[in-house]
């Protein structure tokens, strides 16, 4: 029983459906609240696919208060530096170990590591998740709502909350329209063992001319890859990433790809969620907002997002009005804009038309040398300039979680 009850009739008082990190956060957030929650997902088990892998400062200020951060911490590599360079030239040095945090980094961790982390700390509360539990549709009404999941099950609970990406089965019971599009350039992304070439303790935006090339160092001595690739083959091998980083990478010092562990192929999307709630039905995460992973910043507002929505539904639950909910979405879905139009910005920069890569790069190193742009840009990728001075009954360390 929580510290609050439930209301008569209800199984529970808010229904996470899907268990990726918004998920899983939003999830431990209310348990640590004292509120009962369950958590769904359709899939049977967690994926260990490749998928996000930074965590950033503001992120790890709210997992420090949900009480994971130093173990994730232990189980990553921390990067106080990231540089965009024209193969061996240094274009622009973005230092992270300068952002007003206790944790001035970005942490390097595979997304099923973290998700690992959290779906622990989940159980540590009482709480497992359940697979596979697919949501089939929703009814709500002034009180709640009863939410019908495949095999005939149902839960009834005071809220809902849609965790379960773009393509969100609660965002579309909801009715709530997923505006924007998507870029054409298709993109490859790959998990590699690599020697030499690339460094350890930094992450690298390489736009050369031949095009863009992402490297950033995982724990057990592995590096991502992420290139723009229209010509790629089906199967991203070895050669093929060894292609990539003989034409975009440093040249002085070869990179030779040893052996390629998990790849994938993907376009990206930049869309926006028209409403963040319709009544009782919430959406956070992917389920809201979809970006480019230009910068790292998809899970890591997703993450916030959660921790921000636990604090409002906890409160709803205690009386206050569910009007509450649309300050959820007025503090939340301005900072989504603000990083759709900044990845946008990042990703169009990055696959500019080959005739203009030099100027581009020209511009990139004249900006490097007004020390303000790369402190603001560190600041804005690592979150903290999302901060609010409002405070709230629950505030993660460094301000609540606007």
């Amino acid at each position: 029983m929580s510290r609050h009850g439930t209301s008569p009739g209800f199984d529970t008082d808010v229904l996470v459906v899907g268990a990726g990190p918004t998920g899983l956060a939003l999830g431990t957030a209310l348990a640590r609240e004292g509120r009962r929650v369950v958590v769904v997902d359709k899939e049977e088990r967690t994926r260990d696919t490749s998928r996000a892998v930074v965590v950033h400062a503001r992120t790890l200020e709210v997992l420090d208060w949900l009480g994971v951060a130093a173990r994730l911490v232990d189980l990553g590599i921390r990067v106080r530096r990231f540089t965009v360079r024209d193969r061996d030239r240094v274009l622009m040095p973005i230092m992270f170990d300068r952002v007003p945090s206790a944790y001035p980094y970005a942490l390097m961790v595979p997304q099923h590591v973290t998700e690992a982390v959290l779906t622990d700390r989940l159980a540590a509360s009482g709480v497992e998740v359940l697979r596979p539990w697919e949501l089939a549709s929703v009814t709500q009404d002034d009180d709640g709502v009863l939410a019908r999941c495949t095999a005939g099950r149902t839960i009834r609970a005071s809220f809902v909350v849609g965790c379960d990406g773009m393509h969100s089965t609660v965002r579309e019971e909801a009715g709530i329209a997923l505006e924007g599009g998507k870029y054409a350039e298709e993109f490859v992304l790959a998990d590699i063992k690599v020697s030499g070439g690339v460094p350890r303790s930094q992450a690298v935006l390489y736009l050369s001319p031949a095009g863009l090339l992402f490297v950033a160092p995982l724990p057990a001595g592995l590096h991502r890859v992420v290139g723009s690739a229209s010509d790629a083959p089906g199967a991203i091998d070895r050669d093929f990433v060894q292609h990539l980083l003989d034409a975009r990478g440093p040249r002085r010092d070869r990179a030779r790809v040893e052996r390629v562990d998990r790849s994938s192929r993907f376009h990206i999307h930049h869309r926006l969620a028209a409403r963040y709630h319709q009544g009782r039905l919430v959406v956070a995460g992917d389920a809201a907002h979809v970006h480019s992973p230009a910068g790292g910043q998809g899970m890591n507002v997703g993450i916030v997002d959660a921790a921000a929505l636990a604090a409002v539904l906890d409160a709803i639950l205690d009386g206050a009005p569910l009007g509450l909910l649309d300050e959820y979405e007025a503090a939340r879905r301005p900072v989504a804009r603000q990083v759709i139009a900044l990845t946008d910005r990042l990703t169009r920069l990055a696959v500019v038309d080959p005739r203009l890569r030099t100027t581009r790069n020209a511009l990139i190193g004249a900006a490097a040398h007004v020390p303000i742009i790369p402190r603001r840009l560190a600041r804005r990728l690592s979150g903290v300039v999302y901060r609010d001075t409002l405070a709230t009954e629950t505030t993660p360390v460094g301000g609540p979680v606007r």
